[in-house]
């Protein structure tokens, strides 16, 4: 990197530092909308019929396992008929997300209309992928709130970061895709290796729900208010490699050579997602849906310019928060990072001070992966056990995996972590979405999720919460009296099926727990 070119990236983005509009926002773009008659596909026939027997009511199931959640979104693909939405906030190009792009580039041969819309965050590989993708006549790809700088130096997008902060720090967390405008997954997972619980050196717990029925319609509603904005930029306005025919040949034949060494190797996914389940179980009604009425919750994608007319964003204050503030008995929630501030404190205290039962489950200091979301949690976690809330920190060796989307055989590596975002209220109603329950998915991050009033679905996940929360799956934090009149901190477990308790907070290393000590003293809480 030339001195020269460092000062001109230096000089843009001062330059660009305080526009509200990202690069390449003058490019012509063409707005366009979801499958106005998916009627007239199969999914569509199919479901138009069980919706109307069910009441107009929408069919929900739960995808707890994380090799679930990546066969359906390839299976989804290899089904669509006319389009494919997909929304992420990472789309990376590893094994997984190799195999979706080549269902996603089979999709768009048969004539589907694919439309892919990234944030760029997370973006650190490159535009490779993406403008390989764009170069199908079939595909659109636009990149939402993009850096101006496209290549590979963290050190370079660390600075422009830096210079652009009041920009770049707006990023899209939505996690949606939608076949034909008929059915849909929506939930937590991005597009990665952890996420699906396929990377023995990562394992991210996280759910999915397969949506079907009226809320689907208005799931791609959101998806293309995001699309037609002024955030989502074509990748061909921005990328420096441009879209071509021998750049869509190029990554078909790093695609076939990835597939062919996954086959070789025995990680040979295409004889599970030939079988078609579990989507082709859920359609027929092998593995039922759930039918319930539901309620969608999002933000715009102009969010950061809305008017903050209350304790937090617009998706906490009036349907999450509200839903919250009605619990009459028992909250459940799960979230990784747990961040609650002074609007998060005030609907717990509300609660506790009616005697509801507020159980939450979060990531431990050896689960998270995120060290200052961690020591921003650990600066509330004493506060939130004085209001009486039960706190659960999920161990990165589970005991057994009922209930935590993780095989048996992955358990050995010891490398679970949470990222899962649920809300269990009353056992009656479920949240779930890529909301955490933190400050940056409060005010900083757009976020997308689903309400569903099922008793049922609410139970299931209840259910799985307590296997969760189980001694041999995590520590349960709890202060004690201590002989000056006092209170310190042990967490307690189960090893060996005998109770432990620890005085000092578990961590994989003395070197971790220093730093989230010292993280804890710089105010990052609005980032996190």
């Amino acid at each position: 990197m030339s001195i020269r070119l460092l000062l001109v990236i230096i000089a843009a983005a001062f330059l660009c530092g305080c526009a509200s509009l990202p690069p390449g926002s003058s490019f012509p773009k063409t707005a366009s909308s979801a499958l106005a008659h998916p009627e007239e596909t199969r999914f569509g026939q199919q479901l138009a019929a069980a919706t109307s027997e069910h009441g107009g009511n929408s069919g929900f199931r739960m995808l707890a396992m994380g090799v679930d959640g990546f066969l359906t979104r390839v299976q989804l693909a290899n089904a669509a008929e006319r389009t494919l939405d997909m929304q992420y906030f990472i789309f990376r190009a590893d094994e997984t997300g190799k195999l979706l792009t080549e269902a996603v580039l089979r999709a768009a041969d048969r004539g589907v209309h694919v439309r892919v819309l990234i944030d760029d965050g997370e973006t650190l590989a490159g535009d490779e992928q993406v403008v390989a993708l764009d170069s199908h006549p079939q595909i659109e790809v636009r990149v939402f709130n993009p850096f101006r700088y496209r290549g590979h130096s963290n050190f370079l997008r660390a600075l422009e970061f830096t210079l652009s902060a009041s920009r770049l720090d707006y990023r899209m967390h939505n996690k949606l895709m939608v076949a034909d405008n008929s059915i849909a997954l929506i939930g937590g997972r991005n597009i990665s290796d952890e996420y699906f619980q396929v990377d023995p050196e990562n394992q991210f717990a996280d759910d999915d729900v397969f949506a079907a029925g009226p809320i689907v319609k208005a799931l791609s509603g959101t998806f293309d208010e995001f699309w037609n904005s002024s955030m989502a930029i074509p990748v061909r306005a921005i990328a420096k490699a441009q879209s071509s025919a021998a750049a869509l040949a190029d990554y078909r034949q790093v695609l076939t050579e990835h597939r062919q060494e996954k086959k070789e190797d025995g990680s040979d996914y295409a004889s599970r997602v030939a079988t078609g389940e579990p989507l082709a179980g859920m359609i027929a009604g092998r593995l039922p849906l759930v039918w319930a009425h539901a309620e969608l919750v999002y933000d715009s994608p102009e969010k950061k310019h809305t008017d903050k007319d209350g304790m937090v964003g617009r998706l906490m204050l009036r349907p999450v928060a509200t839903a919250v503030a009605a619990v009459q008995s028992e909250l459940l929630m799960v979230s990784p990072y747990l961040i609650p501030g002074a609007e998060g404190m005030q609907l717990f205290g509300d609660l506790r001070k009616r005697n509801v039962t507020v159980r939450i489950l979060t990531n431990s200091l050896e689960s998270n992966t995120v060290l200052p979301a961690q020591a921003g949690y650990m600066r509330y976690r004493p506060p939130m056990l004085k209001e009486g809330i039960d706190l659960f920190e999920v161990r990165s060796q589970l005991g057994n995996a009922r209930g935590s989307g993780e095989t048996v055989k992955m358990t050995r590596f010891g490398t679970y972590s949470l990222h899962a975002k649920l809300f269990v209220f009353d056992r009656k109603r479920l949240f779930i979405g890529s909301m955490n329950f933190d400050q940056r998915s409060m005010h900083l991050n757009t976020e997308i999720g689903l309400i569903i009033d099922s008793p049922e679905l609410a139970q299931q996940t209840a259910a799985r919460f307590a296997a969760m929360v189980s001694p041999p799956n995590s520590y349960q934090p709890v202060l004690v009296p201590d002989d000056g009149g006092g209170a310190h901190m042990v967490w307690r477990t189960q090893e060996n099926g005998q109770p432990v308790e620890y005085g000092a907070e578990p961590a994989r290393t003395n070197g971790q727990r220093l730093k989230a000590k010292f993280l804890m003293l710089i105010p990052l809480d609005r980032e996190l």
